[in-house]
């Protein structure tokens, strides 16, 4: 108990609010899916139990992580990185002929993780686009697999780049040198990066349902209306704007930035893994997560914001990486 209480005496206060401030949506959450039922007695609300449900256990972990630090957090996205990419290897084409290209593909896992733990930031910049770009082609035309060979080669760096390197960005930003500097440490910036992504996301769901009329990109994400775009960009700039001077070390032009840009990538993200599942022909990654599916299906934002959150951070405010 003592060292629970140790624990949490030494992050900085804003972060505790933060936390709590989550926890107190999600407790919210729970009494209007209670209220539901009797406001609206002909619905089905099972699936938004399940999804309130699951924040609860993910938001749990998340949490914990944060609070036992950058070495905790490294092995939460290292094994997001690892799931994210088995689903999508899972679901792309692939042969026979292709598993050592497979196996390489999961060896990007350990290495790219080892840059965070031992806080090389260059050599994590330029492994996966720069040398894993080469390596996995040639690796290709060692083994003599010239059928489909582009295509091939492209699925397999889109998945490393998108599962590992992507989702990396969110690890690294606990590396933070000088934390002092930084108004709620390193892990204020993860907190920031998760709570703006998924609150762009869930912004832009209420604003389509509430009064989404006009289909934004009816071929690739039916469901998706410029009204919820918009709505949830304002929505999640103004979050960013107002809260962001609590967790980030931005302010004026900075700030202004990262507002404006974080919800268009997280949109970008979304619909870009939409296009992904649509040409694979599957609605969800996978049914790891009830009422949610699979981890890309709840991560896809994240994969296009965290390395834009990381460099924008980096550009304007912190530069000790």
């Amino acid at each position: 108990m003592n060292q629970v209480r140790e624990a949490f005496a030494a992050q900085p206060p804003a972060l505790l609010w933060g936390l709590g401030g989550v926890l107190g949506v999600l407790t919210l959450a729970v009494a209007i899916a209670a209220l539901l039922p009797k406001l609206k007695p002909g619905e089905d609300h099972a699936n938004l139990r399940q999804r309130i449900g699951s924040w609860w256990v993910m938001i749990a972990m998340l949490t914990a992580a944060l609070l036992l630090g950058w070495q905790a957090v490294t092995g939460l996205f290292a094994v997001m990185s690892f799931i994210g990419l088995r689903e999508f290897l899972s679901l792309a084409p692939a042969r026979r002929e292709d598993r050592p290209i497979l196996w390489a593909a999961y060896l990007t896992i350990p290495v790219s993780y080892a840059f965070i733990i031992t806080d090389t930031y260059g050599f994590y910049l330029v492994f996966v686009p720069v040398y894993v770009f080469l390596a996995l082609p040639f690796l290709m035309a060692c083994i003599g697999q010239t059928r489909a060979y582009l295509s091939t080669a492209a699925i397999f760096h889109w998945g490393v780049v998108t599962c590992v390197y992507n989702l990396g960005y969110a690890a690294f930003l606990m590396r933070a040198h000088e934390p002092q500097s930084l108004p709620a440490g390193p892990a204020g910036l993860v907190f920031m990066l998760l709570v703006a992504t998924e609150a762009n996301d869930v912004a832009q769901y209420v604003w389509g349902k509430s009064i989404g009329r006009r289909k934004i990109l009816p071929k690739v994400s039916p469901n998706k209306t410029w009204e919820g775009f918009l709505g949830g960009w304002a929505t999640t700039a103004a979050l960013i704007w107002f809260v962001g001077p609590w967790f980030l070390p931005l302010s004026g032009l900075g700030l202004a930035v990262m507002a404006v840009t974080l919800p268009l990538a997280g949109f970008a993200g979304d619909v870009t893994m939409s296009a992904v599942k649509r040409d694979l022909g599957v609605k969800d990654t996978s049914a790891l997560i009830p009422g949610h599916g699979g981890l890309l299906d709840r991560v896809d934002s994240l994969t296009f914001t965290a390395p834009l959150f990381f460099h924008l951070v980096v550009y304007f405010g912190h530069r000790a990486f």
